[in-house]
């Protein structure tokens, strides 16, 4: 059980730390007016939060650091979240002042603003697209063999699939087609959108279109989909301008890691709803040992969520970090919930 005065000097020295990135001192703390203790008594205290685990001594200077125990119970039990100034608060709210925006680009320009905010490393994984439902479903020719057929979804995004179309195929044809097809797949999750043609559209569209059977094969091997993980960064190589990363092996490994398309369970590691600070070790990948990752949760529409992370040293500034986070994914769930209702508007994102 830590004495009020040994949380008061742990809490000091890991804010010093964060602050400085230098090993802190008992005669430093000591000309603090919130630590009216002698030198010596700092001292002690810091030898014994060391003999607990809770600081490190460093080899090239008297001076102590937070271990990473030290740094979970700071961020459990002493941690202050920050308020945001002004000039931040805008920079935020600056994402979702363009219009008619569709959620990839919402969710990169916020990857964005969160890395130049931190000066971290940020990461955003988008909600998986294959859950979005279709709102409207055309089809554009482009010349005798070629046509193009346009998903829009609820979300906003628009999915644009090449296609071959069969000798004979008219516009007549294609305007059948794409009446039964928004009669049939309207509300379908595009996951779901092979199985719904098979099921529900393709006999429908044998009795009513010439040709229906080649045309249909042609789209349905257009239209597959198979899920995927969509990783935004902002600031990749924010890290170099740490000082624990002027280690150049540390840094290799670490853009090896971001770098080679590595799984989002690497960064997320199935986290509930709410902010989760991950510490060293906690974050079981060896590149990770010298970072902390926090990370928060943002809804993208109905039963659909996606993820936030932001990477930095150990000595991150949490407070700042958390904030910033409980805020942008506050205001990202609003942003892409105004999408979903309006889906549709916002521009084409071709494939």
């Amino acid at each position: 059980m830590l004495t009020n005065r040994q949380l008061l000097i742990l809490q000091l020295t890991v804010n010093d730390f964060i602050e400085s990135a230098q090993p802190v001192g008992s005669r430093q703390l000591s000309k603090k007016p919130e630590a009216p203790f002698s030198s010596a008594t700092i001292r002690n205290d810091m030898a014994d939060l060391e003999e607990m685990g809770y600081l490190e001594k460093t080899h090239t200077s008297s001076g102590r650091i937070p271990s990473e125990k030290g740094y979970r119970f700071y961020v459990d039990h002493l941690l202050t979240p920050e308020k945001l100034n002004a000039e931040d608060s805008s920079q935020i709210r600056s994402v979702f002042k363009e219009k008619a925006m569709e959620t990839e680009e919402l969710i990169r320009k916020s990857a964005t603003i969160l890395s130049e905010l931190t000066n971290y490393t940020s990461i955003l994984l988008g909600p998986d697209t294959s859950l979005h439902k279709v709102k409207r479903f055309s089809i554009v020719p482009l010349d005798e063999k070629r046509a193009v057929a346009i998903i829009v979804m609820d979300s906003g995004r628009v999915e644009n699939r090449m296609f071959n179309v069969p000798e004979g195929f008219t516009a007549s044809d294609i305007e059948k087609m794409v009446n039964i097809l928004n009669e049939r797949l309207v509300g379908t999750p595009l996951a779901n959108i092979q199985n719904t043609l098979i099921r529900e559209a393709k006999m429908v569209l044998e009795q009513h279109v010439q040709h229906a059977a080649e045309m249909f094969t042609s789209l349905q091997r257009a239209i597959s989909v198979e899920p995927e993980e969509r990783l935004y960064f902002g600031g990749k190589m924010n890290m170099m301008k740490q000082p624990e990363f002027n280690d150049i092996q540390k840094m290799k490994t670490f853009f090896e890691l971001i770098e080679k398309g590595s799984p989002a369970t690497t960064f997320f590691q199935n986290d509930l709803l709410g902010i989760h600070v991950r510490i060293g070790s906690e974050n079981k990948h060896d590149a990770m040992e010298d970072c902390s990752i926090i990370t928060a949760t943002y809804s993208a529409g109905e039963n659909m969520t996606g993820s936030i992370a932001i990477i930095g040293p150990k000595r991150m500034d949490y407070g700042r970090v958390i904030t910033l986070l409980d805020i942008m994914s506050g205001d990202l769930s609003k942003e892409l919930a105004k999408l979903t209702i309006d889906g549709g508007t916002a521009g084409r994102n071709g494939n």
